[in-house]
Order: C-alpha cells, then structure tokens, then sequence
C-alpha cells in the first residue's frame, strides 16, 4: 500500500489490468517493470482489479518491484487481478436499503491520482478498458494504453497477446475431440469464444481440421451444414467436427446468451449457441449422435505460449518508454512486425473483425473443404 502525498520525488507510474483475464498479462507487467528499473528514478505501482483499486473506500495498490514481478512472465492470469464490473465512470455504490447505483468516480479518481504523486496510467486491456484510457486521459490524466484481447478484435494491432495461447488450447481440446468422434461417429461441436469476431473459431478449424467452423461475421443456415454433414457419412459410419464461436447467429440474426447478472457488469453472457446448433441440426432430422463441449474459460487460463510472453514483453518496454517520452494518449501497437503506437482515437474507430470475402484464411479454409454455414 502507499500513502497520500507521501513526498516522493520519484517518478510513479500506475499500472492497472482490466476486463477478462490473458495469458500473457503478467509477461507485459513484468516488461514495464523491469524496463522501468533501468532507468533511475522510476516507482511502479499496481492498481488492485482494475482501476476499483483507487476507486474503493479502502485504496489497494502495490509497488511492483523488479523482486516482485520475478518470473511471473510464465504464469497465467494477473498478479494484480483483474474486473470487468465497475471503473471509473461506472463505479458499483450499495445504497442502504441494498439496492446498487452506478457512481462517477472518475473526479475521485484523479485526485486520488494527484495525491498520491503518479505521473502516469498504463491501462492494459481490450476494447471496454481503452474506452476508459480515452475518456481518462481526456480528463486530463496521462494514460497510455496496451491492448489485451484473446478475440484479436481490436484494429490497429496485427495480433493482440493472449490469442495464440487460446488457439493452442482450442485446437489441442479440437485434435483430442477428432478422436473420440471418429471412434464413435459422433458429432462434436465445439464452442469457443469469440463475442464479435471469429478469429479463434477461424485458426482453430483450419489449425485442427474441422470440417464446418461458424463465425459472428457469418450468419449460418443449419441446413448449408446438414449438407456437409451428410458428405461425412456414409450410412452410418463417419464423423463431423464443428467449430462454434460463441457469438455467431444463424440467420435469425439472435445472439445466444443470458442478460448479466452481477452487479456492475453489463456485458450480455454469451453462451448456448452449440445447443441452439445441436437442436436445430435435429430439427433437420439429423439422427446421428451429436455431442456439444464449450471450452469457456479454459482458454483464458494457463500458462502463455513463448509467441505470446515475447509480444507481451515487447509491448511492457513500449508502454514503459512511451510514459517517459510523455507521449500519453496513445496505445501500443503491433504492426508489420514492428512494435509501435496510434492515438487511442485511432485505435478504438473499429474493431477488428474478419472479412468474410477477402480474409486470406477463410479463402484458405475454404479451399480446404471446411463450410461456413453461408
């Protein structure tokens, strides 16, 4: 913990990790950080479940030293946790009678900032955290940003890390489930994530050999599908693997899910739509045994892959760099294999989804037999 006007003359930078947890988070802290210590005069600083950390009643931040953050660049998840409910703007508030209100604490916020002696934010997180990177920093608080999302769906950075971990365990969980359909002429949908964007859907069904992989930018006819599922059997013997995103629609347009239920989170909880595919293939009257696995939170989890600690490590140094050339307003980025920024503005225009026309590997997946339901 640290005390206002503690009467440091260091410089101090915040650190804080928002939205759903990444492998690879740990990498980035550990990247700012260690970047940080070779310069004199630099404090890190980690901002406990996102920025809810300076915003409670009860402050909880940490000093991240280079002691600290040893190592932790193989570990999953985040050392200084992570939310996707509340923030600065939407701050959760129980009332007396145990009702919640949402709360604008970004006024607090920044004067928690000032008091407290940082000099700047390094906010890492998707789309929802690099929302709050702008209204912040157009408040007049220095943020730098560092884009996490296993979906990839933020435009401006060629990949975002933490993707190809979740690929690796998606297409490790697809290669296991080829073998037991085979076996019992099954079947097997699997249901990944991917809210806006198919990326995974897409790498895994090509990386595993699926034979129908279902995207958000793709609505699906269950029947195109029947249809390629009847090429795969002959009678009765054959087998079928299918590759779902969470956020796809068939051509009802309907996303499948729940509205949320915890207290400052907003965000629709997708889920179900391999059931609603299982159910409407038996509409069709399909009679072979289908079997659906939702691989959820499994591939948010574990240990990151080399490809992912490397980029994470790299965006660290950025961001780390940026601060100390005062360039705030801006997110790392990666492009053309170069590690480089955009303005925030520039980087939150549009997300970064698949062209179902142009993409280069749907026109490889295609070529390979794999249908798309369209």
């Amino acid at each position: 913990m640290i005390e206002e006007n503690c009467g440091c003359m260091k410089k101090k930078i915040l650190v804080s990790t928002g939205g759903g947890d990444c492998p690879g988070l740990n990498a980035v802290i550990r990247g700012i950080v260690k970047r940080a210590y070779k310069e004199d005069g630099w404090e890190i600083y980690g901002c406990i479940e996102s920025f809810n950390g300076i915003l409670k009643d009860e402050v909880e931040i940490v000093e991240l030293t280079p002691a600290v953050v040893s190592g932790i660049h193989v570990k999953g998840g985040t050392i200084i946790k992570t939310t996707n409910k509340g923030g600065p703007f939407h701050y959760p508030v129980q009332q007396s009678d145990g009702s919640w209100i949402m709360e604008d604490r970004s006024e607090l916020m920044k004067k928690r900032f000032k008091n407290m002696g940082f000099d700047a934010v390094i906010n890492i997180g998707g789309d929802g955290s690099q929302r709050i990177s702008l209204a912040l920093c157009q408040m007049g608080i220095p943020v730098v940003g560092v884009p996490k999302t296993i979906d990839n769906d933020l435009s401006c950075t060629d990949v975002t890390f933490g993707f190809q971990t979740a690929v690796q365990i998606a297409t490790e969980a697809l290669d296991k489930l080829v073998t037991t359909a085979e076996s019992h002429n099954r079947i097997f949908i699997l249901e990944v994530m991917g809210r806006d964007a198919g990326w995974i859907a897409l790498h895994t069904a090509v990386a595993g050999g699926a034979e129908v992989c279902i995207i958000p930018e793709i609505k699906y006819d269950p029947a195109k599908i029947l249809e390629k599922i009847n090429t795969r059997y002959n009678h009765n013997e054959g087998f079928c693997n299918i590759v779902i995103a969470e956020g796809a629609t068939s051509l009802d347009g309907k996303v499948t899910g729940k509205d949320p239920t915890a207290i400052g989170d907003s965000h629709i909880k997708l889920g179900g739509v391999g059931d609603k595919l299982k159910f409407e293939l038996e509409q069709l009257g399909v009679e072979h045994d289908i079997r659906v696995m939702v691989l959820g939170h499994l591939q948010r989890g574990g240990i990151p892959t080399a490809y992912d600690r490397i980029l994470a490590t790299q965006f660290g140094v950025k961001a780390f760099e940026l601060v100390k050339e005062s360039a705030f307003g801006r997110m790392v980025t990666f492009h053309h294999h170069n590690i480089s920024s955009v303005p925030l503005e520039k980087a939150l225009e549009k997300p970064n989804l698949i062209d179902p026309e142009n993409n280069y590997l749907v026109k490889a997946a295609k070529g390979t037999g794999i249908v798309f339901g369209d």
